[in-house]
């Protein structure tokens, strides 16, 4: 290919580029994967450091949030959601051990954990970039 032909290419893929790149901000896309169990709860200090008077799973920034890191079998767990969209909180097994079904923004569901102790990873259906774990013990 000749040099010019070279520079014609790159001066019309550059801009395109940059375009492209423009059209999308940060504050268009939400974050990343998550996984808000325990490291989250640690990190937050959970509930400030005092002990949960409840089995708790936040959903703020599009994250879930888990206080305390466990819970007990059969324990009721209250999802509460911090955001301004509508998520759930789904079971990836099967989606019939527990499912909140969808979440208002400023709502709140209960379910129930299951009676045998595990691990059970959750998601987001809405968005399945956000993913959680309810460490039943």
């Amino acid at each position: 290919m000749p040099r010019r032909a070279h520079l014609i290419t790159i001066a019309t893929v550059l801009p395109a580029l940059a375009l492209g790149l423009s059209a999308c901000s940060a504050k268009d896309t939400p974050p990343g994967p998550t996984t808000g169990t325990a490291a989250a709860a640690a990190a937050k200090g959970c509930n400030g450091g005092k002990p949960a008077s409840s089995d708790t799973i936040d959903i703020s920034n599009f994250a879930f949030e888990q206080c305390p890191d466990t819970v007990s079998p059969g324990a009721t767990i209250t999802v509460h959601n911090m955001d301004t969209v509508t998520h759930t909180l789904t079971d990836l097994k099967s989606a019939s051990i527990f499912n909140t079904g969808d979440i208002s923004p400023g709502a709140t569901k209960t379910f129930t954990a299951p009676t045998t102790p595990g691990t059970y990873y959750y998601d987001c259906t809405i968005h399945p970039f956000m993913l959680g774990a309810l460490v039943v013990s």
